[in-house]
């Protein structure tokens, strides 16, 4: 057995979830080797995760519920351990998130969470972190939802993905220079997608932006349209199409007065300059 110390469920839920793990584990008769073989992680990484040494991950969640057959228990607890650090609202937008077949942004100051490097992201965590706003348990929880909401993006057949950012997102320095050019790369690499179309709404279109606070509007497999939005402490998910239509209809005039998918590149790289 790999490096087991004892652990207080109650401690943590990330704790709760380690000792759970291992007790799984030990009644099924197998070493965490073993396990990790099942699984697909290395014995090393079950063993990180039972000590609470290491967060558990959406994938890992649904890998040894498979291997321990245990339904969607891991995924639940998954799910239940990280969205405290997660706006009201924004767990259920999730799941429709990663089954849409449309998805269009809008975003201003900072760049969309679903386009955002690693780093960028965990500069953006940290500062919350700091400011009190969040333990660095919930920061680090936001940093890893995040990457389980980009992993979903890079299936066989991702949906759609129309982006429109306010040019101060291009424009405010997050993390420093080097953060800030890799993220600039990262947009010019999405635009590049053949199912991505990136525009940004320059500064001058003034009172001419059609919305002014950040919005999420999702076309479902069945046609359905929903929307999310937040304000500063809370999330909300609108299914209702007298509400969703008015805010689709913006979304329509900010595109069209938005910059061209190639103009708004050609910004990009000139920002991008700023920061060799």
């Amino acid at each position: 057995m790999v490096n087991r110390r004892d652990l207080d469920p109650d401690a943590s839920p990330q704790a709760a979830y380690g000792a759970r793990l291992r007790r799984m584990r030990e009644e099924r008769g197998l070493s965490q080797v073993e396990l990790g073989v099942q699984a697909e992680y290395s014995g090393t990484h079950i063993s990180q995760v039972e000590n609470a040494r290491k967060l558990p991950t959406l994938r890992f969640s649904r890998r040894v519920d498979l291997a321990l057959e245990t339904g969607d228990s891991f995924e639940r607890e998954w799910r239940e351990m990280t969205h405290g650090a997660l706006l009201e609202g924004f767990p259920e937008y999730m799941e429709y998130e990663g089954r849409a077949a449309e998805l269009r942004l809008f975003d201003t100051g900072i760049v969309p969470g679903l386009l955002q490097t690693p780093e960028y992201a965990q500069c953006l965590a940290d500062s919350k972190v700091r400011r009190g706003a969040i333990t660095l348990e919930q920061g680090d929880d936001l940093v890893s939802v995040l990457a389980e909401r980009q992993a979903t993006f890079t299936r066989p057949h991702p949906p759609t993905m129309m982006v429109v950012m306010d040019e101060s997102c291009i424009r405010r320095q997050v993390g420093g220079p080097g953060t800030m050019g890799a993220q600039l790369d990262r947009l010019l690499e999405f635009a590049e997608q053949p199912n991505a179309v990136l525009q940004i709404a320059p500064f001058e279109i003034g009172e001419r932006r059609a919305l002014y606070l950040p919005i999420n509007l999702l076309t479902l497999p069945d046609m359905t349209v929903i929307a999310y939005a937040e304000s500063q402490t809370r999330g909300h998910l609108e299914r209702e199409s007298m509400a969703v239509w008015p805010l689709l209809t913006a979304y329509h005039h900010l595109q069209a007065e938005a910059l061209s998918h190639a103009a708004s590149v050609a910004m990009i790289q000139e920002a991008r300059k700023g920061y060799l």
